[in-house]
């Protein structure tokens, strides 16, 4: 342990703000910009889990792909090294310089200033303005780097024995697998009292620290591992703000500066402990993860079971079992989120927005880790415990701490190495890949064989999948059928969507020369499923493929509304929202995202009228198709999603692009007005810090409500006397699907269990609720389609079939009811000033007719709708009559229908003439 560091030297008292920002004004005074950090959680970049480095926010400007309107920046950046190449978790704690989270000072030249410029600036800070002994400062560089060995030689007064050549593994600098790089120097500082030797730079001292790194880039290294020359040479240096801190305020640890000062007391009020001795491990341990988390979290970081989400997780797990070794068994790292916050929002303000948000996330997290967490630890002292001459922890305890208790790997490991023990990985490994086996063979196994043989079936086919352009009456395509694979067809053109990103797959049907109707339930991209193939006599027919386009109509409805409640949900409940799973239906659609409250009514209601106020805003939905990659990461705001595998080429979905931008593979509306109206059903917790939310969209809508009422008249009608056990249990169940999200559940559930007159009363109650929504719905859509009908109608009119100056208009129409199709002849009417229309709607089986005349055409020319109604429908089938102006009727013959329509033009203008 050192007893005194530097005890020999005055340096200027500086605390850790006034550190910051001359580092920051002396970077000003040379010409640079000074930027602000970016997120610690790198969004926009798939290959890092988080912001490791300064210059991850410029690596597009290293890479010759980006610009700026400046050359030369300095900042303070937010990083965290815990996991992928640069990871410091196994560390912290074990030292006093390695931290997960940390800021980096640095400095940048974009293809302006070089080598020498960086070198000399950096000796100039460290030893005229902050006035660092020279003694105590020694350099790296790269072994084959002259340039620099000799810039520190020559126009730098250091110590020449103090300038040292390191080999890849010490100064050649990568920022991940791939990406810029190049060769680096680094500076140490030298706490020894007696000075330090050669061969302690780069030993892992902790007397002898590297504070700063001075990297030149001029390579990429590319997938392969080769490296290219970048189009400019650029300078990116980092400095450890925590470790200068420690330099300038003359400390034996990071932890001991005013950077951690403030954290650590409060840990040691809360936990009633003295930062001294055994205590001080894990003190400082969770000092730093509490930084690491709370500055994630708060960049929209949430811990989950993959990706970053799990590093965070691991952090948490290890602060909280750290809280043990202090004898404190309650949560404690959320009280700890408004030091952090009060400390450091001066400079990052996002945690003075977000500390109440971490708080809760981080709560919550350690409530539901602390279920469990001492009965694990239990289990491992009776492990470590019962082991008789050896020092291996055994891998399938070390495999059920964690697939039982939460207890990540590495958890298990430090607190086996606390032992004197060693985890058997081999083992923790073979049960690993044992549960993925199980996990494998409880999926559908026989689809996996399916596709296989379908893949190797198609390999010298001529085949492609285009399920983007649907055409109502079907697409020409030819089938392929395999040998004795009895529903399996393989088409030449699959227009069928197949499942993918959430949405279900198509259904419809195969039509044969011969007339026969074969229905497709299911669509697997390279082929699909149909009830039977047996009609098929030879290996390869022509068929007409035909998707159920109102099905399809239906899911696209609900796909486009699931990117519009994404949004809603960020900007209602925070920008920690983000997709963890989805489900897009015919019937209804379900979005998974992390929350760790309950969403209550008046969120709901908010995000239900944000979601149907885009609907009405009649918003172009349009798709970027097969663009780069790279241009489509450069739209900004688009969401995507970590972890997913993006090819070179990808889709991407906008709905107003101030609202809704995505990554997607998936059919949506052409217009948002196409959704007609978004109701959330319910909203549910489905795990610890995860939501889950189910919503229709238009007809879908009543059909919920449908579903209400009958569920309600099944409860009166079946209601007994007494409840038994299992009655109550049910009554519990479904009165939570009964009262929805927006009812009073708890007072139903209590009535429910005490008094079936209070019962009875509430679900007719609830019935009369859900049949007055259901006949506001019905209003609202109405009213909503017939502003678009209405349109179209307009339209006719003004394209009509003119003779003589009279206009005619004779059309097919889709409606959802027969009140809309009497409201639409109405409006025909109205708009024909000196006209005749005729409108069919089909519904069913059934036609629908009306016929307009205009009042002049009456009088004049003796024209009656209710005759020629009654002509016209006759003719398909049917019958009806009405007034001279307006008439309607109802007919059978769908086939001649279209018929009717194209000679209803030359059937008036013969009329007018006589």
């Amino acid at each position: 342990m050192i007893k005194r560091i530097l005890h020999n030297y005055k340096l200027k008292a500086l605390n850790s703000k006034e550190i910051r920002q001359s580092f920051l004004d002396f970077f000003r005074e040379k010409d640079h910009k000074i930027v602000p950090s970016s997120s610690v959680v790198p969004f926009n970049d798939p290959t890092l889990l988080f912001t490791n480095a300064g210059m991850n926010q410029f690596k597009d400007v290293f890479l010759g792909a980006g610009t700026r309107e400046y050359k030369r920046a300095a900042d303070t950046q937010k990083c965290i090294r815990a996991g992928g190449k640069h990871n410091d978790l196994e560390e912290v704690g074990m030292d006093g310089f390695h931290h997960t989270f940390f800021e980096m000072l640095g400095n940048w030249s974009f293809g302006d200033y070089y080598k020498k410029e960086a070198i000399v600036w950096a000796w100039e800070l460290l030893t005229d303005r902050w006035k660092l002994p020279k003694n105590k400062l020694w350099v790296t560089v790269f072994e084959t780097d002259e340039e620099s060995f000799e810039i520190w030689e020559k126009e730098t007064d250091i110590d020449k024995s103090h300038i040292l050549r390191f080999g890849e593994k010490d100064n050649f600098w990568e920022m991940g697998e791939t990406g810029p790089c190049g060769p680096c120097s680094e500076i140490h500082f030298d706490f020894t009292e007696k000075g330090c030797r050669p061969e302690d730079i780069n030993a892992g001292l902790e007397q002898v620290i590297e504070i700063w790194n001075l990297v030149f880039i001029q390579y990429n290294r590319k997938t392969d591992g080769e490296l290219e020359l970048l189009p400019k040479k650029h300078v990116d240096t980092g400095m450890g703000f925590e470790r200068i801190v420690r330099v300038l305020q003359n400390k034996k640890s990071n932890y001991d500066t005013d950077i951690f000062s403030p954290i650590i007391s409060e840990i040691c009020r809360i936990t009633g402990r003295k930062y001294e001795k055994e205590n001080v491990p894990p003190i400082s341990a969770i000092a730093d993860h509490i930084r690491a988390l709370t500055f994630a979290i708060s960049d929209g970081a949430i811990p989950s079971n993959e990706g970053r989400g799990y590093v965070l997780r691991r952090i948490l797990r290890r602060a909280s079992r750290l809280a043990r070794k202090l004898d404190y068994h309650k949560p404690v790292l959320f009280e700890l989120v408004d030091t952090v916050a009060d400390n450091f929002s001066y400079i990052f303000p996002e945690l003075n927005e977000k500390r109440k948000f971490a708080g809760e996330v981080i709560k919550a997290e350690e409530e539901s880790f602390n279920e469990t967490l001492d009965r694990g630890i239990k289990l491992f002292n009776e492990v470590a415990s019962s082991l008789k001459g050896t020092k291996i922890f055994p891998g399938e305890q070390a495999f059920k701490l964690y697939d039982t208790y939460g207890f990540p790997l590495d958890l298990t490991e430090v607190m086996a190495r606390e032992n004197g023990l060693k985890v058997d990985l081999l083992k923790f490994d073979e049960e690993m890949e044992k549960q993925k086996e199980r996990a494998k063979s409880a999926r559908k196994s026989e689809t996996l064989e399916t596709a296989k043989e379908a893949d190797e079936f198609i390999h010298n086919l001529d085949t492609k999948y285009n399920p983007y352009k649907v055409d109502e009456s079907g697409i020409n395509t030819i089938a392929y059928i395999p040998e004795n694979k009895k529903n399996i067809i393989v088409l030449s053109e699959n227009p069928f969507y197949s499942e993918s990103g959430g949405q279900i797959s198509d259904t419809g049907i195969l039509l044969t020369g011969q007339g026969q109707e074969i229905k497709v339930t299911d669509s697997k991209k390279n082929f699909i499923i149909v009830d039977r193939s047996d009609v098929f006599k030879d290996s390869q027919t022509n068929v007409k493929a035909v998707i159920d386009v109102e099905r399809r109509k239906a899911i696209e409805r609900n796909h486009s509304a699931t990117h519009l409640l994404h949004e809603a949900l960020r900007r209602v409940l925070g920008s920690h929202v983000k997709q963890l799973g989805s489900l897009v239906h015919n019937e209804y659609l379900r979005f998974d995202f992390p929350h760790f409250h309950k969403t209550d009514d008046k969120q709901l209601n908010e995000i239900e009228e944000m979601v149907n106020s885009k609907i009405k805003e009649n918003i172009d939905v349009y798709t970027d198709e097969d663009i780069s990659i790279e241009k489509a990461n450069r739209i900004p705001n688009v969401k995507k999603f970590f972890g997913e595998k993006y090819g070179d080429r990808v889709r991407v979905v906008h709905i107003d692009d101030n609202f809704s931008i995505e990554f997607c593979g998936g059919t949506h509306v052409k217009n948002t007005s196409d959704i007609g109206l978004f109701k959330i059903t319910k909203e549910e917790s489905i795990a610890s810090g995860t939501r889950r939310v189910f919503a229709r969209t238009g007809r879908g809508i009543l059909d919920y409500l449908n579903e209400k009422i009958r569920e309600a008249d099944t409860f009166v009608n079946e209601l007994p006397d007494k409840f038994t056990t299992m009655q109550r249990q049910k009554l519990t169940e479904i009165s939570g699907l009964i009262a929805g999200a927006d009812y009073r559940n708890a007072m139903l559930l209590k009535k429910f269990l005490n008094d079936r007159d209070a019962v009875f009363e509430s679900i007719v109650e609830l019935k009369e609720k859900y049949l007055s929504e259901k006949k506001e719905t019905e209003k609202q859509m109405m009213k909503e389609n017939l502003s678009k009908v209405f349109e179209t109608i307009d339209e006719f009119v003004k394209n009509s079939f003119k003779e003589n100056g009279f206009e005619i208009v004779s059309k097919k129409i889709e409606l959802n009811s027969i009140e809309e199709f009497k409201e639409t002849g109405e409006h025909l009417r109205k708009k024909l000033k000196n006209g005749i229309g005729l409108l069919a709607y089909v519904s069913g089986e059934k036609i629908n007719l009306v016929c307009t005349v205009s009042d002049n055409l009456v009088k004049d020319k003796n024209l009656n709708a209710g005759k020629i109604i009654s002509v016209i429908s006759k003719e398909l089938g049917g019958g009806g009559g009405g007034r001279p102006n307006l008439a309607t009727a109802g007919a059978k013959d769908i086939a001649k229908l279209d018929e009717i329509l194209k000679g209803f033009p030359l059937r008036i203008k013969n009329m007018i003439s006589n």
